[in-house]
């Protein structure tokens, strides 16, 4: 099937990049999200990353002339189809959200004005979420954006237990498209596409990251966002992370190798081999601090039971969290658990 669209009003502000794949249901909601923004100078780009007719049915269900489809005769992988979509882009800014994501009603316009209050010329402009699974919400991440520290150390080193990987998610992204143009996302990455473009386009001249606090994005995690088997998951992350390690703080590097490494290591069951490894540079070739340490003890010096329970009482501890709705209005409440 040839790449087919319905053309936008000109001139286009924001282009919405949404990549998609076997998930017309999910991906119903992202558009939706996308088109009732309140800022409303936008185009809505479709990629579709490979031959799929449910997903074209539904894009072809939905009569608004900001929707544009790109149908990708074979599959390139979510980070190809990001870019391929912003190289269709007409707007002068672009935002990215993945199909089983979605905005709240005033995302774009909250970026725009945090983006003209930065005062460069290559602002990159992020937010919070409310992470959403099948039983609890809360808002992530914990942790502040501080400026002065290092992308990496945002990314990775975390403030608690209940903190998570949820800092900087791409379908939180706003930025100009001669950026995205000159940085692209990195074709061919398995896993951690989003940390990978961050890291790169932190060394982008007058670039500069903003982060809203306030969630923006539901980000779901009942459907899952796993798709890799955990044995090769965790050898994935270790290499990627020591072909990116220049780009690494230490602190932030032995924080990725306990929060990512080792607990892929343990849930995939490997052996003591590659735990050994994992914590040979973890203590060698970064810098441990007292958290990161206890999380390596957490995953690789503790019984499964141990293991299980903790989680079952974060699991409530968020259970409850997600139950209050003053949390909603207040992140800071949502706090606990610090290490």
């Amino acid at each position: 099937m040839a790449a087919e669209s319905i053309d936008a009003p000109e001139p286009v502000f924001v282009s919405v990049i949404i990549p998609t794949r076997n998930r017309p249901k999910l991906l119903a909601k992202a558009i939706a999200s996308a088109l009732q923004q309140d800022f409303t100078s936008l185009e809505v780009i479709v990629v579709v990353d490979g031959e799929d007719q449910r997903t074209y049915d539904v894009v072809y269900s939905i009569r608004d002339t900001r929707l544009r489809m790109v149908d990708l005769a074979v599959n390139v992988g979510a980070a190809e189809a990001r870019n391929i979509g912003v190289r269709a882009a007409r707007g002068e800014w672009v935002a990215f959200l993945d199909d089983d994501d979605e905005w709240l009603p005033q995302k774009l316009s909250r970026q725009i004005e945090a983006a003209d209050a930065s005062g460069v010329e290559w602002p990159v402009v992020s937010s919070g979420m409310l992470v959403r699974t099948s039983d609890y919400e809360m808002i992530r991440p914990l942790r502040r954006y501080i400026p002065a520290r290092s992308i990496s150390e945002y990314l990775f080193c975390r403030r608690s237990l209940q903190d998570g990987p949820f800092a900087m998610q791409t379908s939180t992204l706003f930025l100009r498209r001669e950026m995205m143009l000159a940085v692209p996302f990195r074709s061919g990455l398995k896993r951690h596409q989003d940390w990978d473009w961050l890291l790169r386009a932190e060394r982008f001249p007058g670039v500069k990251f903003t982060v809203i606090e306030h969630p923006l994005v539901i980000y779901r995690t009942e459907d899952g966002h796993e798709s890799l088997g955990r044995e090769q998951d965790w050898t994935f992350s270790l290499q990627w992370a020591e072909e990116m390690r220049s780009f690494f703080s230490a602190k932030a590097y032995s924080w990725f190798l306990a929060s990512e490494c080792a607990t892929r290591a343990v849930k995939s069951r490997a052996g003591f081999k590659a735990r050994w490894e994992i914590l040979e540079k973890f203590l060698l070739d970064g810098l441990p601090t007292l958290r990161s340490c206890a999380m390596m003890a957490l995953f690789l010096g503790t019984p499964e039971i141990f293991r299980q329970n903790l989680y079952a009482m974060v699991r409530k501890s968020r259970r409850n969290a997600g139950t209050m709705p003053s949390l909603r209005r207040n992140p800071e409440a949502t706090m606990g658990m610090e290490w």
